[in-house]
């Protein structure tokens, strides 16, 4: 990495990791919640439906959020989802039915009455952010979700990474920091076309294919500027961008 492209992402982390970075993103609804529990579960629901276009699928979340009356953790936990939320197979967001949303609430719940959280599953399951990833998919993989949640993590995981870096990462405006058990040195970059493409763009990638494989090497790459907190990156990543 040359030094050109180490102050770079050094300039472009600092300007974009603020608290206005927040407004228009996903991470803005754990925001408007509550409660440890409840701010984890927001997260986690806003994770699933954080991709393609954002105009499309945040007022998707949006809707969830006011099913729930901004008690996603009792809303799953005590499954108000089971009248609230039609079982059918009308479309919901692209390749989610309203039937695939369910059973995926559904495992949810499953997870929340036997370990209380996700942070506790993952917490029996998981010391770095590769393992999170890989016991968090497994979980739903085991309950026959697909699609919502990856199989495993062949894929780079994008959403999954990114809701890790919600609930692990501290001292940010952006990020959450609930779950202290996980170091964030471990973490995985949330791997989109995006950040792919300015990966590349800048050097610190070859291919411009996705994978669990390629998102560990970039999350290698970045920690040559940010030793301890690699996905601080992340910010620097899409800043490269927005600014291009």
């Amino acid at each position: 990495m040359t030094e050109q492209v180490k102050q770079i992402l050094l300039y472009n982390a600092g300007l974009y990791e603020t608290a206005s970075f927040i407004l228009g993103d996903p991470s803005w609804f754990m925001h408007q919640v509550s409660g440890a529990d409840n701010q984890e579960a927001m997260a986690f629901v806003a994770s699933t439906l954080s991709y393609g276009n954002r105009k499309q699928f945040m007022p998707k979340i949006e809707s969830l959020l006011s099913l729930s009356k901004g008690e996603m953790y009792s809303w799953i936990k005590e499954g108000g989802f089971i009248s609230d939320f039609p079982d059918d197979d009308s479309c919901f967001y692209r390749l989610y039915t309203n039937h695939r949303m369910f059973r995926f609430f559904a495992a949810y719940r499953s997870l929340i009455l036997q370990y209380g959280s996700l942070g506790e599953y993952v917490k029996l399951n998981a010391h770095t952010g590769l393992e999170a990833v890989d016991c968090i998919c497994k979980y739903f993989a085991d309950k026959g979700i697909s699609v919502i949640i990856p199989k495993d993590t062949t894929s780079p995981c994008k959403r999954v990474c990114m809701f890790l870096r919600w609930m692990v990462r501290d001292s940010s405006p952006v990020d959450l920091g609930l779950w202290r058990f996980i170091d964030k040195s471990t973490l995985i970059i949330p791997l989109d076309t995006h950040v792919l493409q300015q990966a590349v763009g800048l050097g610190l990638l070859k291919s411009s294919t996705a994978s669990m494989s390629a998102a560990i090497r970039l999350t290698d790459q970045l920690k040559q500027v940010f030793a301890d907190d690699p996905l601080k990156g992340d910010f620097a990543l899409f800043g490269e961008g927005v600014g291009s």
